[in-house]
């Protein structure tokens, strides 16, 4: 039977996307823009003709230095707009490293190469989908190791008080039993 094996913390590789849709150098601007559309992507990766990753083209690229320059679209090429050089991650990096390198940076997407080769992309996007699932898997993780329940018992708690069964917004627990503070007084002046 196979070993099952968890990890506690969230990987880049657990959320990128993969394959990357990439673009020759020389491939017109138009049809970078089209293959945007095409995927309901936000990047392509621009590749040199011999596949290598040189750096990438986003929609705020396009407009940023085609459409505010009122640029004539058939004459520009992807390496004639692309930002370089490729900023990249590790797979094997955290994403709440890949989240505070994004924000130290000041991006939004990272390329992901594994031994020289094109493998992903992993987007401020691609992160903000998981968050929700890591907040319940820290909240589990403090449930398990007990931080939860401590704050609980320091916490006065609401319900009603087993000794005289009116309801409190601050009972306490003594000795088993939640008292009101009436109560918690009696309970102390009898012992």
């Amino acid at each position: 039977m196979a070993e099952i094996i968890v990890r506690e913390r969230m990987l880049v590789k657990d959320v990128m996307s993969s394959p990357a849709i990439t673009a020759n150098e020389d491939t017109s601007i138009n049809k970078v823009a089209r293959l945007m559309e095409q995927y309901k992507i936000g990047c392509i990766i621009v590749t040199s003709k011999d596949g290598k990753p040189l750096g990438m083209i986003t929609e705020r690229d396009l407009v940023l230095r085609v459409l505010v320059k009122n640029a004539q679209t058939s004459k520009i090429t992807a390496k004639m707009v692309m930002t370089s050089p490729l900023i990249t991650i590790d797979l094997d990096e955290t994403i709440s490293e890949a989240a505070r390198r994004m924000s130290q940076l000041d991006i939004r997407r990272f390329a992901i190469i594994y031994r020289g080769n094109l493998v992903g992309i992993i987007s401020s996007k691609d992160i903000l989908a998981v968050t929700p699932e890591l907040i319940e898997i820290m909240q589990e993780k403090a449930r398990i190791e007990g931080f939860v329940e401590e704050e609980i018992q320091r916490s006065p708690l609401a319900g009603y008080c087993d000794q005289c069964g009116r309801w409190s917004d601050t009972l306490k627990e003594t000795e088993g039993n939640f008292l009101c503070k009436e109560c918690q007084i009696e309970f102390e002046v009898e012992y």
